[in-house]
């Protein structure tokens, strides 16, 4: 009965996947609006702050990175939690009416990958200036230009960052869960929906969006993977 009842979530799950369900189609695509957008808020903060993290010495250096480092392992759940206090009609920020929105997914969500995206965006950096930094220097490059020559060089690294970044809010169920509520056609995404259709006994949709998260995963392991051994 078990083997028969997978087996039919299966096909179920194959034919949704070739008909192009719109409901299917709109999951998808939520989810990889949030996670875009995200991933670009988180980049544009994040890389920038890792950048001057590996390149300007000063006071207390070493405890910034530590707490970023503090940060990579802080449940989403917990994240989730104090930015559902701040937005909620309660928190100082209830007047916006951001929670059970794509924006208050986002506020999220960045906040989830922005610790992960500088952390790696440091270590990037660090390796690059090590190996070509005194080039540079040799060369007669001023700061601007020594700058843009280790961005250059670290590209390849900043690019699997971003990936790492994106990665890690597409496949979370916690901050979308609880910032976004799960709301059909506008902030239900992989994650959620398989949560929910998994709750109802309905593995066809389940199944589905797990083999897209899946398919979406991997094809991000091989680029990240293929971008560090090019680095």
């Amino acid at each position: 009965m078990t083997v028969e009842y997978l087996r039919d979530g299966f096909t179920g799950a194959i034919a949704l996947l070739l008909s192009g369900d719109p409901e299917f189609l709109r999951i998808v695509i939520t989810s990889l609006e949030l996670a875009v957008v995200s991933t670009v808020l988180a980049g544009l903060i994040g890389i920038p702050f890792g950048v001057f993290l590996s390149v300007r010495p000063f006071r207390g250096r070493a405890a910034v990175e530590r707490t970023l480092e503090t940060l990579l392992s802080l449940p989403t759940v917990l994240i989730g939690l104090l930015v559902f206090a701040v937005i909620s009609r309660r928190g100082p920020l209830g007047e916006f009416e951001l929670l059970y929105t794509k924006s208050a997914v986002i506020i999220g969500q960045t906040l989830l990958i922005f610790p992960l995206i500088a952390a790696l965006t440091n270590a990037a950096m660090k390796n690059v200036a090590k190996r070509y930094g005194r080039t540079l220097a040799a060369l007669g490059a001023d700061t601007i230009q020594t700058m843009t020559g280790l961005l250059r060089e670290g590209r390849a690294m900043l690019t699997a960052a971003l990936l790492a970044g994106f990665g890690r809010v597409f496949s979370e169920v916690g901050i979308a869960m609880m910032l976004g509520g799960n709301i059909r056609g506008e902030t239900r995404t992989i994650t959620t929906a398989i949560a929910l259709e998994t709750a109802r006994g309905e593995f066809a949709l389940g199944i589905a969006l797990g083999l897209v998260l899946l398919l979406i995963s991997l094809a991000l392991t091989l680029l990240v993977a293929g971008l560090k051994k090019d680095a």
